[in-house]
């Protein structure tokens, strides 16, 4: 009778502590970056899950059933907004917990396409229009004066944006509270470090030139100092015309000993045609996070990649 009551109160404790831990909360990104600054504020208490797989486009991608049940179990979902994801706002319309559409946080700093360069930039933004209705990867607008929603790659809107989750997570999970907000302080104090670090690595590199095939560095290029030569923004599996093919050739030419960025997973074939017996030097710039791990320093270690490779290329000129 005894170790039958013993049992019965075993049972019960089991019970009410069951009752009283809270439920998880899942938290659901649209992209890799916001994921890597989840995890550094969910850091020892849950792991953020993705949309998007590796390599695959924010701005075209398309929802997979498995996707779309996600979406509407997630306790939290952030992602950057219309102005990026496209293809989102239908499916959240349909979803009952919280999204946050991060783009309209209020202390984000947020730039505009065609701010800080300069004439021959424009007169790109015009050679590239003019091949738009051609151009498979133009289903996202970044014609001069549109937002440029790759703001995740400011620090300075990395720590507002993991504030706001801090914030959420806490209302959600009080009992961890204190956790996310000295993961939050802990974040912050990293990201201080290495900014000053990254400063000092690329000073040395400003002022060499470089073209991109995506305008999406424009937030951490005036963060440190540097200002990409032009933009190559046509589509992988889309031909150009030879003026086209021409005119860019003749800005490397001009250019001198330079580097050519593209990004992960694929370089476009066009990278070799430009570049062939010209002083240009190739690499990838990996502005969403492939290669970096998902842990708590994921999102540094973004940062750093981006740096090394820029400084790798640009110090070999």
């Amino acid at each position: 009778m005894l170790r039958s009551f013993c049992l019965f109160l075993c049972l019960l404790a089991s019970a009410v502590h069951a009752a009283d831990a809270p439920a998880e909360v899942r938290v659901l990104t649209s992209i890799k970056p916001l994921q890597l600054i989840a995890a550094a504020v969910q850091d020892g208490v849950g792991q953020p899950d993705v949309l998007l797989p590796p390599g695959a486009s924010p701005h075209n991608y398309a929802l997979r059933p498995s996707d779309v049940r996600r979406v509407g179990e997630a306790s939290l979902l952030y992602w950057i907004g219309p102005d990026l994801e496209g293809f989102l706002p239908r499916v959240l319309a349909g979803r009952s917990g919280p999204s946050v559409a991060l783009q309209s946080l209020p202390g984000l700093q947020l730039r505009h396409f065609g701010e800080g360069h300069g004439e021959a930039d424009e007169n790109q933004h015009e050679e590239h229009r003019e091949h738009d209705d051609h151009d498979a990867e133009h289903d996202h607008d970044h014609r001069p004066g549109t937002l440029d929603a790759h703001l995740w790659l400011l620090p300075a809107n990395a720590r507002v944006i993991a504030t706001k989750m801090a914030t959420d997570l806490a209302a959600a999970d009080p009992r961890n509270a204190p956790r996310y907000q000295a993961n939050l302080k802990a974040f912050g104090e990293r990201l201080e470090t290495l900014d000053q670090r990254l400063k000092q690595r690329l000073q040395g590199v400003a002022g060499k030139p470089y073209f991109v095939f995506h305008e999406a560095f424009d937030y951490f290029e005036a963060a440190y100092g540097l200002q990409h030569a032009g933009v190559f923004s046509v589509a992988a599996d889309v031909q150009p015309g030879a003026r086209h093919v021409a005119a860019m050739r003749t800005r490397l030419q001009q250019a001198g000993p330079s580097c050519v960025f593209s990004e992960p997973p694929l370089r476009p074939r066009l990278a070799e045609t430009l570049s062939a017996g010209l002083p240009v030097k190739l690499a990838e710039l990996d502005a969403l996070g492939v290669a970096a791990p998902l842990s708590a320093q994921g999102y540094e270690q973004l940062l750093d990649n981006l740096a090394g490779t820029l400084a790798g290329c640009l110090e070999r000129l």
